[in-house]
């Protein structure tokens, strides 16, 4: 299996519904909501998500069982087919609220946690975790973990590969500075065959991901997935085994449609197109097309016609450049 991690300020609905467009296969996950949010803030906003998103799952933060049950059947009314609970994220504002990375010290709390979404909800309860966090024995506290949320019912477990430092490194740093052990996930799988691992951290490609999948049940592309979404266009034919793929041309084609109903209900162009920023990462035309969708999208009244005078920009620059090949080979 394949999914997109949940990424603050990133995935969004406008971006998750892009992604769609790209992948129908791949599992889709909200930013992180915390049960405060739910239960007490703005759920139609908050939680609104389009349709063509499923499979889509909502990522949960908090630690009180009673609130995370609350919450969790909020969000399968809701329409969402995952509940997701997060135990990875390394942020400040999450330690003071006690969820988050700093849950790796609690594991019976995340347990009991597990166990109330469980009996809340029907659709699946799942753990996205690190391997440890400050001094812990990685090998005792992910296993730790997954034990005890194993004997609460929870069947798949997100691994970023990670551990995380709560105090003298700063999220960004986090998801960066402490090394990679991709193989105690392998060795988690390995000794726990009955349970769906996933991985997660610093995988860049579908080639990385089909290299982890030798090993685990399904990986989890972060960043790679959000700077370069194109690779997305090819993960039903190289991960699910589907007979086609999408170019990028198709996927902004078909995001056209959801664009222009945004547009008609008020929403900004600019935070739709901003995660579109990186399509065509790599191919002639990026810079031009980032350029259009970043200075124009922004202006008062801005719509489809952005898109499409980008568009038509990228398509002529790739037009020139292949022909311009195509002379280089006759000459040759």
């Amino acid at each position: 299996m394949l999914s997109v991690a949940p990424m603050m300020d990133w995935t969004d609905r406008h971006c998750r519904v892009l992604h769609r467009m790209l992948s129908s296969r791949a599992l889709l996950y909200t930013e992180m909501l915390t049960t405060g949010a739910v239960l007490h803030g703005d759920r139609a906003r908050l939680l609104a998500f389009d349709p063509v998103e499923h499979p889509v799952a909502l990522q949960l933060g908090g630690s009180d069982p009673g609130e995370l049950a609350r919450a969790a059947r909020i969000a399968e009314a809701e329409g969402y087919d995952e509940i997701n609970l997060n135990v990875g994220c390394p942020s400040d504002r999450v330690q003071s609220g006690r969820f988050g990375a700093c849950l790796m010290k609690e594991p019976e709390l995340v347990a009991e946690g597990m166990a109330a979404i469980r009996a809340a909800v029907k659709v699946e309860a799942t753990v996205k975790c690190r391997i440890g966090v400050d001094e812990q024995e990685p090998e005792e506290s992910l296993f730790r973990l997954v034990d005890l949320c194993a004997q609460a019912g929870v069947r798949r477990f997100t691994v970023h590969a990670r551990k995380a430092w709560l105090e003298g490194l700063s999220p960004k740093a986090n998801r960066e500075v402490p090394p990679l052990d991709y193989p105690l996930v392998y060795r988690l799988k390995r000794e726990r065959p009955a349970l769906i691992i996933v991985i997660n951290g610093g995988v860049g490609s579908l080639d990385e991901a089909e290299a982890h999948l030798a090993h685990v049940d399904g990986v989890m592309l972060g960043r790679a997935a959000y700077r370069t979404p194109g690779l997305l266009g090819e993960a039903d034919r190289r991960i699910f085994g589907d007979d086609r793929q999408v170019d990028c041309f198709e996927a902004v084609d078909r995001y056209r449609s959801y664009v222009a109903r945004e547009l008609a209900h008020g929403t900004h162009l600019a935070a739709m197109t901003r995660h579109m920023l990186g399509l065509f990462h790599g191919a002639p035309g990026a810079r031009t097309w980032r350029r259009i969708l970043t200075v124009e999208g922004v202006r008062p009244g801005a719509g489809l016609e952005v898109i499409d005078r980008a568009l038509a920009a990228v398509s002529g620059l790739q037009h020139q450049a292949a022909a311009a090949g195509l002379e280089a080979g006759e000459a040759a």
